[in-house]
Parts: structure tokens; C-alpha cells; sequence
């Protein structure tokens, strides 16, 4: 399994565990009415406030270009492509993490001073900036510092660092479009529910009411509404 697969499933554990109880909805048929598209709200639900506040940050400029395309070598270093889908950088991961740095200030200080160990100990060990080393070269570093039990006393900044770099990366890619197709998380969909099966009820000693079965186990008719008398009574 590679790195990215291995992401991947820690990843598909954690949906798993939140998303046990899914709701289910009946499937459309050519009969059904078609709903207008959702109206394209980018800010919905936002104040004022905040989108006056997200407009400013926007504008802000944190990071200079040497440490954005140090950044953009490390979340590909961390989420690659594959044959199937892009890396971070195509996600626009570094992007995400620059708006990070304004929205979360208290980020600033470690991702730019991680930046700055990744840079002195590429420069002693490799006479050169780490966005400069080989793929390689890089990887030893990574190597270095990507594994906290590891981790040797001198290279615990740069241990720190890499965990917070990893946790941006996964967030920035894992919530947009191209990881969620990665993660092959379908959301909500319509499905077939027979019932409990019916070896189970009779090993329980229990079966369904055959006028009960035959009016809530319909299949050619899931898309209908049900209806209720005033007693509360299924109608149909």
C-alpha cells in the first residue's frame, strides 16, 4: 500500500464513523417533477460581517513566492498524483493553506519558522534550499521528521512542523471536489430497503403483516408519497 493509499484509508475509517446512520431519500422517476438547480451562493449564511471579513483576507497576502512553492513541494511530497487523481498542488492545497494563515493567525508563526528548519537543514546537508534537492534528496528529509516516535531530539521543530503541514494538506485536499471523488464518498443516495430478510425474522420467530408488507414494501411505487387518514392510519 502507498502513502496515499494509506491516507486514504484512515481517512475512509473516519467517514465511516460519522456517517454510520445515513438518511435515505425515494429515487426519482421520469414522472417526477424536476427541481430548479440551487441557486450558486458561495456566502450563504454568512454576516455581513464575515464576508467583509473574508473579502480582507482574501486581498491579504501572507506568504512571499519562495515560501509558497516551498509549501507546494512538501503537499505533493504528502498527497501525489496518481492515475486516477491530482496531487494537492492541482486541488490548490497551497492556496487553501495560505487562507489558512490569515484566517488562523496563530498558524503563522510555526508554518513560517518550520519553513525556515526546512531550509537550514537542506542548506547544511544539501547546500541548497529544500525546494531546490532532488526528489530525492527531499524525501530523506521528510523521512526525517514525518514520524513523531522517531524523531530525533535536533529534529523535533521540524517534526512539529511536518505534522501541521500534513494535517493542512489533508484538510485542504479532502474537502475539495477531487478528494472527495478520491475518497469515492458518494454522499446521501437513494437505495432499496426490503425490510429486515426473512431468514432473520423467522430465526427471531417474527414475520412481516402480509397487508402492511404489501402496502410499505412496494417497490414500483417508492417515489409516491404516503398518505395518512386524520387517526393516523396509512391510507396508501
Amino acid at each position: 500500500m502507498n502513502r496515499r493509499d494509506t491516507i486514504k484509508s484512515l481517512l475512509l475509517g473516519s467517514v465511516a464513523v460519522g456517517l454510520t446512520v445515513q438518511g435515505c431519500a425515494p429515487k426519482a422517476d421520469s414522472a417526477t417533477t424536476v427541481l430548479p438547480e440551487a441557486e450558486n451562493t458561495p456566502f450563504y449564511g454568512r454576516t455581513p460581517e464575515e464576508k467583509a471579513r473574508d473579502k480582507r483576507l482574501h486581498e491579504e497576502v501572507f506568504f512571499n513566492e519562495h515560501e509558497l512553492e516551498t509549501i507546494a513541494v512538501i503537499c505533493d511530497i504528502i498527497l501525489p498524483k496518481n492515475d486516477d487523481f491530482g496531487s494537492a498542488t492541482d486541488a490548490k492545497v497551497p492556496e487553501f493553506i495560505e487562507f489558512i494563515m490569515k484566517d488562523m493567525p496563530y498558524q503563522q508563526v510555526p508554518i513560517r519558522g518550520g519553513i525556515m528548519w526546512l531550509d537550514n537543514y537542506s542548506n547544511k546537508n544539501n547546500g541548497k534550499e529544500f525546494k531546490r534537492c532532488s526528489t530525492e534528496e527531499q524525501l530523506v528529509i521528510c523521512d526525517l521528521i514525518a514520524y513523531p516516535k522517531k524523531t530525533k531530539p535536533e529534529h523535533k521543530q521540524g517534526e512539529k512542523f511536518f505534522t501541521s503541514m500534513r494535517n493542512l494538506t489533508l484538510t485542504g485536499y479532502y474537502t475539495t471536489e477531487m478528494g472527495i471523488k478520491d475518497l469515492g464518498y458518494k454522499g446521501n443516495t437513494p437505495n432499496v430497503w426490503d425490510g429486515v430478510p426473512e431468514d432473520v425474522l423467522k430465526a427471531h420467530g417474527f414475520e412481516y403483516d402480509a397487508e402492511w408488507l404489501a402496502k410499505c414494501v412496494d417497490q414500483s411505487k417508492r417515489g409516491e408519497l404516503a398518505k395518512w387518514d386524520a387517526d393516523g392510519n396509512l391510507i396508501s
